[in-house]
């Protein structure tokens, strides 16, 4: 770890308030690494990462995503294997493994057997998200790995109706104002032009693009994604100048103005259901509290403890494997 990376996590050593849901608590690893403080070794870590890697921090904030919607957050997804949830469809393109098997390696080195990938996972993007210019929420800690990887990798795709979006977070306990804010991470996301790219020529069969796009923002989705590229271009899912790698609520006020990429992302703001807290959202001043917040109830979902749970020695296998 850099000497940069080493400072960042002193000065984030501190004490934490008695906080805790269920078996989940603020501040679970103190005393339980000796005189090291778990939480310092993670963030210097992720300091040193984000420092050569800014692209690092929307890649793990997917990851997180999709650990945590699947299955609960049990870092059921770092499992490796012919059969994973790795391999699945919508996963192929996540990224972030190795920065966490570069955490779980240090902490292992001078704590081991103390410290939950899925913890890490949580830690990991708390510390990612502050450094590019959110908030630190006070992550909980104490969750447990899970044993196997999920069989049905369900996750909701660029296309869904924001009515079924809204459904597929409330079975993760989640509201539509949580969505709503958990979406606005896609402020620091990218996709393909695979995944929009009929909604700038041929929406929905009908030979048109898709009316709710600003015709001006159509022009400039059409330069980065031309219609018979055999190349399949990345773009920035926030395309505010100078704020691609910014965790902020200008993706809310791009998808307000009708610049959103994604059909789910751009129908937020034009849906009854969700128009209005968009636009409270895109000229309010809570984007960072309130983002930190849903962060903290999604990682909250479908948490192992005790004997459901284990310890990895490593983040790609169940301990039964060793």
């Amino acid at each position: 770890m850099s000497t940069k990376g080493i400072a960042l996590g002193l000065i984030l050593f501190f004490s934490f308030a008695s906080l805790s849901f269920g078996a989940l608590q603020v501040g679970f690893y103190k005393g339980k690494c000796g005189f090291r403080d778990v939480e310092s070794i993670v963030a210097g870590v992720v300091a040193d990462a984000v420092e050569n890697d800014g692209t690092l921090v929307a890649a793990l904030l997917r990851l997180q995503f999709h650990d945590c919607f699947v299955s609960g957050c049990d870092a059921s997804l770092l499992l490796d294997g012919s059969d994973t949830e790795k391999l699945a469809p919508p996963n192929l393109s996540v990224r972030g493994y190795d920065l966490i098997d570069d955490v779980k390696i240090f902490v292992e080195s001078v704590c081991p057997g103390v410290v939950s990938c899925a913890d890490i996972i949580a830690m990991a993007t708390r510390d990612a998200v502050h450094l590019a210019g959110g908030a630190r929420y006070r992550v909980e800690t104490g969750r447990r790995d899970g044993f196997k990887p999920a069989k049905n990798v369900d996750l909701p795709g660029p296309s869904i109706s924001v009515p079924d979006s809204i459904e597929a977070f409330s079975r993760r306990n989640l509201t539509a104002t949580d969505m709503v804010y958990l979406l606005g991470g896609h402020t620091v996301g990218v996709s393909q032009c695979l995944f929009f790219k009929d909604r700038l020529y041929n929406y929905k069969n009908t030979g048109r693009p898709d009316p709710t796009i600003d015709r001006w923002f159509l022009n400039d989705l059409r330069d980065q994604c031309p219609e018979d590229s055999n190349v399949d271009n990345v773009v920035f899912l926030d395309q505010t100048s100078m704020s691609s790698f910014v965790v902020d609520k200008s993706f809310h006020k791009q998808i307000w103005q009708r610049r959103g990429i994604l059909e789910i992302d751009q129908q937020l703001a034009l849906h009854p259901l969700t128009k209005d807290l968009v636009t409270r959202v895109a000229f309010g001043f809570d984007f960072a509290s309130k983002f930190g917040d849903a962060m903290i109830k999604m990682g909250r979902f479908g948490v192992l403890t005790g004997s459901d749970g284990e310890i990895r020695r490593t983040c790609e296998a169940v301990n039964s494997a060793w």
